[in-house]
Parts: C-alpha cells; sequence; structure tokens
C-alpha cells in the first residue's frame, strides 16, 4: 500500500526528446553511463550462481525443429494435463 499521490513511475527516465515529425533524438548528456570499478577481477566475493554447472541439453532426437517444435510442446502439455 503507498501514500496517496504517490507516483510510482517505471525508474526508466527520459534519454532525449521527441521530435515533431514523429522521431526521437538521444541527448548523449542524458544517457547513463556505468563505470566499472578498478580491481574487479581480484574481488572475493562470488556471484549467487555458480559457474561450475554443465548446461542442460534437450532431448528432441528425430524432429527437424528441435526445441521450437509446437506439436512436441502440445503432446507434452496432453500428456502432463490430459485433454479438455
Amino acid at each position: 500500500m503507498v501514500n496517496s499521490g504517490f507516483y510510482k513511475g517505471t525508474g526508466s527516465g527520459s534519454m532525449g526528446r521527441h521530435t515533431k515529425h514523429g522521431g526521437y533524438v538521444i541527448d548523449r548528456r542524458k544517457v547513463r553511463t556505468y563505470v566499472v570499478p578498478e580491481g574487479l577481477q581480484n574481488f572475493k566475493l562470488t556471484p549467487f550462481v555458480t559457474k561450475n554447472m554443465e548446461p542442460l541439453k534437450g532431448d528432441f532426437e528425430g524432429d527437424p525443429k528441435g526445441g521450437l517444435s509446437g506439436v512436441r510442446y502440445l503432446d507434452k502439455w496432453k500428456r502432463e494435463n490430459g485433454t479438455d
């Protein structure tokens, strides 16, 4: 719950202006830039995700579209949820 009159917004801010012809002009002074701190390679803390995880591979034998096949998705959905 928020107080009345509080507008959350998206936090994106504008990075330029609209033109009268429907275009958009970027103002480089408004563009956010991020500076990486020096010595980040030797930083002691690590991310929450392990770097040692092997990539998972799907089982798409015999399907030329592989994981993009809509038929395979529908078959799996019917197996797990039944038919209407």
